[in-house]
């Protein structure tokens, strides 16, 4: 089964679409993950209080979204929950509840998580996915989570976006890394 995109990847282009309008101060504070780098993250830097301006995520926060895949027409309910889940490597994460159905039937129920550093900065710290056919689970594959077989942490929204802002989105031994647009 194709891996689905999750709702979440067109919001750094958002991001930095409204940055180059305006209002992003351009400072995105410590350097921001590029390529396959290791993060050096401090737990004590982190937050589940996500209130970065581009992406805040309140918990009760819902949005719904539509999705067209050569598959048919596809609905994404993302939600932030009011839960948390300490990540191996040591930060304390948002857990965001995302579904996408088809007809009603759940295509890919996944977990994110997501925490915010001292710096505005949103890191995306893992999920854990699972897709279904036929109403059954059928692979859990493109889970992961930051500390564990060498998975990285990645930047989703920076705290200053700009125009040409590079930084990785997440990184795992089995993919390349997600990166943001030139």
């Amino acid at each position: 089964m194709k891996k689905l995109i999750s709702a979440f990847a067109l919001v750094p282009l958002v991001a930095v679409a409204l940055a180059a309008c305006g209002g992003g101060d351009g400072e995105s504070g410590s350097a921001l993950p590029t390529g396959s780098d290791r993060a050096q993250l401090d737990p004590a830097e982190f937050t589940t209080s996500i209130d970065n301006p581009y992406w805040p995520m309140t918990p009760g926060s819902r949005w719904v979204y539509s999705e067209t895949d050569p598959d048919g027409d596809m609905k994404v309910v993302v939600t932030v929950t009011d839960e948390t889940k300490q990540i191996a490597n040591g930060i304390e994460a948002v857990v965001v509840h995302d579904v996408v159905s088809q007809d009603g039937d759940p295509v890919e129920i996944t977990d994110d998580w997501y925490a915010q550093d001292a710096d505005g900065n949103v890191w995306y710290l893992g999920e854990k996915t699972a897709e279904y056919e036929n109403g059954k689970v059928v692979t859990h594959e493109g889970s992961f989570e930051a500390g564990v077989d060498g998975a990285e942490a990645g930047v989703v929204m920076p705290a200053g976006p700009e125009p040409g802002l590079e930084y990785r989105q997440e990184s795992t031994l089995r993919a390349r890394p997600r990166t943001s647009p030139p």
